[in-house]
């Protein structure tokens, strides 16, 4: 999108909507975003599409896939944010011998009183870090399905509410496949966002090693309080979006169903599933929280760019042919977005 669109959309909602207030307010209340990227920047360089969707997911209150090969600072990145506003933070390692019981707890027999009593597992924490999620085997990924979806576990014959500021983040490793267990849909389209890390540039790589190698590894201190995360979500679902933009998220949703109506007939053989409904209130959610992060009170297309891919990758299933002709879903992304017309 250029730079006089964007300028023209901005000067279209201010002529035809009072929001100078709403954004003066956003403004006031996001203020707290470049303490936590200062903080985490201490001990993670560069990685600022990952730093950005982490807060993303946190301020849209949902659950984030992180791709990428080892040492890419992905648990380091969780745990720095987790720090920053100082939550109870719990690190799964998942592994092909985990067991359900392992993550959302057990009944254990108390010989005294003779009754069994619940022990509750680590998914009762703030930030969820699932480590290589993808080397457990179904039961136990699918034992975080009602946690992550109901914000909630049933251990015997009780229900326990989790904390009202809980998120899964969970990472996996792309290129070793032997060992793993390859996640259900079910689970996949449950995560807000799914993100791909990259490698750092070669100047960020040797910052890495100069501060990494020192005595006194920098700490990260805690800038923010969990109630005002809780506060700032509230603020996030403030933020204006014009019912233009609402439209042009639903189209570009329509798009990967019926793309034949969006006059993108090649898709029709590269597609064998569209997103679902989740994806338009994810893409609404996300592209609010961005703008939230740019200390801005209403969505412009610029933010649904921003974040169209991490919604969409996971959500749109690629036919035989397509994987034939290597189209991937982010191709069929690619297409939509250059396809659909910008509000």
């Amino acid at each position: 999108m250029s730079d006089l669109s964007i300028t023209y959309h901005v000067s279209r909602i201010m002529q035809h909507h009072d929001i100078s207030e709403l954004n003066r307010r956003i403004a006031e209340q996001s203020s707290f975003i470049e303490d936590i990227k200062r903080e985490v920047a201490k001990v993670i360089i560069g990685q600022k599409y990952l730093i950005d969707r982490l807060l993303i997911g946190l301020l849209a209150n949902g659950h984030v896939l992180l791709e990428g090969v080892p040492g890419l600072a992905k648990t380091t990145a969780v745990k720095a944010l987790s720090d920053a506003i100082q939550t109870k933070f719990q690190r799964l390692q998942f592994t092909p011998d985990l067991l359900p019981a392992d993550i959302i707890g057990t009944m254990i027999y108390n010989q005294k009183e003779n009754i069994f009593t619940p022990k509750k597992g680590p998914i009762f924490a703030n930030l969820i870090l699932a480590d290589e999620i993808n080397r457990a085997p179904a039961k136990v990924q699918s034992a975080l399905l009602e946690a992550m979806q109901e914000r909630q576990v049933t251990i015997g014959d009780e229900t326990y509410p989790l904390e009202e500021l809980f998120l899964v983040f969970a990472t996996q490793n792309p290129i070793e496949q032997e060992g793993t267990y390859q996640l259900p849909e079910a689970q996949v389209d449950r995560f807000m966002l799914k993100l791909k890390i990259d490698y750092p540039r070669r100047e960020e790589e040797i910052e890495i090693l100069r501060r990494m190698t020192q005595k006194d590894i920098p700490k990260v201190q805690k800038v923010v309080s969990p109630e005002e995360i809780i506060k700032a979500r509230s603020a996030v679902l403030d933020i204006y979006m014009d019912e233009k933009i609402e439209n042009y998220i639903v189209d570009i949703v329509f798009a990967t169903r019926q793309p034949a109506n969006y006059n993108l007939p090649q898709l029709e053989y590269h597609i064998e599933y569209g997103a679902s409904p989740r994806a338009s209130i994810f893409l609404t959610l996300t592209s609010k929280a961005h703008a939230f992060l740019q200390h801005r009170g209403y969505v412009i297309p610029e933010d649904i760019h921003a974040v169209g891919m991490d919604v969409l990758r996971h959500r749109i299933i690629v036919t035989y042919e397509a994987e034939a002709e290597n189209v991937s879903s982010e191709d069929v992304v690619r297409q939509i977005f250059n396809k659909i017309e910008v509000p």
